[in-house]
């Protein structure tokens, strides 16, 4: 078995660099003058710089070349096409997002039989635009980063549920994929890497409670196609200006939205858990972040009251569904195993934290956090819980904002 749980005949490709150059130059006709491996989970990322042509217009020199795991390739041509398709849109509607960029047939995807040391292995292959900005577990992290997040989520979501169709969507449904929120009973065929623990035991509790909470109530939830992987490595931010050339904290935007391999089908709510479950990780106030993220969200998808009601077991779910599957790969790719527990740094802390205090004392810091944006004029205005915010930013946002 390899990381992701498939044999080991469809694993994680692993390229050098100079096969990685060798296939740029084959597949896209472009010369690469630089290259190096990118960290990734269950497919190679590599970031590519290319001389420019004298012939070509194009100013683009710097790409991320992204090879997808065979099992993906092979299995889920058809999501890996919608993926692919949903960033393009994304792009044009003035996020975020890397680009794909047409090979030399002219298509943005290449299903490529490669040779790294195990014989012939078929992958799937794209090049991306190369999007600047520093990741946000790197930056300096106040409230009016934390509303942007939630709110750029939202504006996501609510774009692709209203306007982005493709013949090939229903592939996006994923009813096994272990990420799905839909899915967090799935870990019980995981937990024996807890051992006999306490984290065992909430990560059950968790289990329990989401089982005769959220899965006969799905219904009550507004549906949505998610991104689903919003974390402080798929968000890149940069300084908006600096003052003596220091870059003020208030003054960060968004400037990528990266990794769209865990996009499936979902429900407004799970994507709001998603983020906030994230922006808590590497937080020195981690039971705030949820306030801010959520008016952030519903300054775009105002929560109904059965969405409002499961954010906290939510954000629990993904704090167990991350920290399971993080122990659980980490057996089988020890080599891997600075990258997969990043989140477990933090994670279970605040897992054991957030049950501990419980759904009524944390939602009272949420949703109080989140009303005071909705009372906020054009002053400066302290957050309730110690954190400074200027109203008028978050005002002229929406000025900024992709289009939708």
């Amino acid at each position: 078995m390899d990381c992701d749980g498939h044999d080991n005949a469809l694993s994680k490709p692993t390229l050098n660099d100079m096969q990685a150059t060798l296939l740029v130059e084959k597949v896209f006709g472009l010369r690469v003058s630089e290259i190096r491996s990118l960290p990734s989970y269950g497919d190679q990322n590599f970031y590519v710089k290319v001389q420019r042509s004298e012939e070509s217009d194009d100013l683009v020199t710097d790409y991320v070349l992204r090879i997808s795991n065979a099992y993906d390739s092979q299995k889920n041509a058809e999501m890996l096409e919608v993926q692919t398709e949903v960033m393009l849109f994304l792009k044009l509607k003035g996020f975020p997002s890397p680009a794909p960029c047409l090979n030399k047939d002219g298509q943005v995807l290449s299903l490529e039989n490669i040779d790294y040391g195990f014989g012939l292995r078929t992958h799937m292959v794209r090049l991306l635009t190369f999007q600047l900005g520093t990741e946000l577990a790197k930056c300096p992290i106040n409230a009016h980063t934390l509303y942007e997040v939630g709110r750029m989520a939202a504006l996501i979501d609510k774009s692709l549920h209203e306007e982005f169709q493709h013949p090939k969507l229903k592939s996006l449904y994923r009813e096994k994929f272990i990420w799905k929120l839909t899915n967090v009973h799935m870990l019980e065929n995981f937990l024996d890497v807890l051992g006999e623990s306490k984290e065992k035991r909430v990560v059950v509790d968790v289990i329990q409670q989401f089982k005769e909470e959220i899965q006969p109530n799905l219904n009550k939830f507004r549906p949505c196609v998610n991104h689903g992987d919003l974390n402080d490595q798929n968000i890149l931010l940069e300084p908006v200006n600096t003052v003596n050339g220091i870059c003020q904290e208030e003054n960060y935007r968004i400037s990528g939205i990266l990794d769209f391999d865990d996009m499936s089908y979902g429900y407004y709510v799970f994507e709001l858990a998603v983020c906030i479950m994230y922006m808590m990780i590497e937080n020195k106030e981690p039971i705030l972040v949820g306030g801010h993220v959520l008016a952030g969200f519903e300054s775009v998808v105002p929560l109904t009251s059965d969405e409002r009601d499961a954010v906290f077991l939510l954000v629990n779910c993904r704090f167990s569904q991350s920290l399971v599957m993080a122990r659980y790969n980490v057996s089988l790719c020890p080599e891997n195993e600075e990258y997969l527990m990043i989140t477990a740094k933090t994670g279970w802390k605040h897992l054991l934290t957030l049950w501990d205090m419980g759904k009524e004392s944390v939602e009272k810091i949420w949703f109080g956090i989140a009303e005071s944006y909705v009372n906020m004029k054009k002053t400066l205005t302290k957050v309730p819980y110690g954190a400074s915010v200027l109203t008028e930013t978050y005002r002229d946002a929406d000025s900024r904002s992709p289009t939708v």
